[in-house]
């Protein structure tokens, strides 16, 4: 019987394979935290249109009775409580629609 070397087993395949696998884990990972973001952008950028929207004065010569100083103060209210107007806005508006 012949003592020689053992047969040589390759690996590399498997490195390879495990090179391959976690490159496109890591690229699969960046990839969903980019959409994740984005996403995250494109819903605060909707929330801030909204915002906007309300916050908008209606336009001069506008076909409806004017809203009462309670609705008013209701509206502004609403916009503060959801942190479009701060404090000293709020403040302000409250005292012109009041009229003092």
């Amino acid at each position: 019987m012949r003592m020689g070397r053992r047969p040589v087993v390759r690996r590399r395949p498997l490195l390879r394979t495990a090179v391959v696998g976690g490159g496109a884990y890591v690229a699969g990972k960046s990839a969903g935290r980019r959409s994740e973001e984005q996403d995250t952008v494109e819903q605060q950028q909707a929330a801030g249109q909204q915002q906007a929207a309300q916050a908008a004065p209606a336009p001069v010569g506008a076909a409806g009775p004017a809203p009462s100083a309670a609705d008013q103060l209701s509206q502004i209210s609403t916009l503060h409580q959801q942190g479009a107007l701060t404090d000293d806005e709020f403040a302000a508006a409250k005292t012109k629609i009041l009229g003092g």
